[in-house]
């Protein structure tokens, strides 16, 4: 009877009931590798064929997505995307929520965004930006009158630009999720993409570490 006890011990260390991850973040893709981000933990290169200690099984991988074998079903995400299951106590939108990006060729962190629940967007991180900045398209998406907004200006790297001040009712990136953003809407045609600044980034305990670069929510 010890015996078969330390049997069902070891298998149960070995072998744990109910293992798997409630938030899986793709931060890097190649062709058949893809980097992710696991329950908020550091990133881990996982091969195609290849399983995490949370129960992560990749399945393949291009340039573009990965599928993955998550919570008993196959599910594909794109770089910069996230998976989050439903049964997870820790809201989107709650203090200490992150968000892993990887630096892009270039250098440069581009993340995928939501605005209003409604249209997706392409963001840069930019410090430099004083709020979020997007085009007038972006903002017809999501569904903002932009024209009852403030009229104002900005220096931009192509010149001066019309803008219109707004409040964007949500603005989520990954597992982030913040309400009443200060928004800027670009009307001359001069934003090649979206810019996630200091109105979202404030609000962040901004951490970089090697080609990755971290945002936590402070509150």
């Amino acid at each position: 009877m010890r015996a078969l006890s330390r049997y069902l011990s070891l298998a149960l260390v070995l072998f744990p009931l109910g293992l798997h991850a409630a938030n899986v973040q793709v931060i890097a893709l190649t062709r058949g590798k893809a980097t992710l981000v696991i329950d908020g933990g550091k990133p881990r290169t996982l091969t195609a064929g290849q399983s995490s200690p949370e129960g992560v099984r990749l399945i393949s991988a291009t340039v573009e997505n990965a599928v993955l074998e998550l919570d008993g079903q196959r599910r594909t995400l794109q770089l910069g995307t996230s998976y989050r299951a439903a049964t997870t106590s820790n809201g989107p939108s709650a203090k200490g929520s992150k968000v892993v990006i990887a630096a892009d060729s270039k250098g440069h962190f581009l993340v995928s965004g939501i605005i209003n629940n409604a249209a997706s967007v392409q963001f840069l991180v930019d410090t430099g930006a004083t709020m979020v900045s997007i085009s007038s398209d972006d903002a017809k998406r999501a569904g903002i009158n932009y024209l009852a907004g403030q009229r104002a200006i900005t220096q931009t790297a192509s010149g001066v630009a019309p803008v219109y001040r707004v409040k964007l009712n949500t603005v989520k990136v990954g597992d982030i999720t913040l309400h009443n953003v200060d928004a800027a809407v670009h009307v001359s045609g001069q934003l090649p993409i979206s810019l996630l600044g200091m109105s979202f980034l404030n609000r962040m305990e901004i951490k970089r570490d090697a080609a990755a670069l971290t945002l936590t929510r402070r509150y």
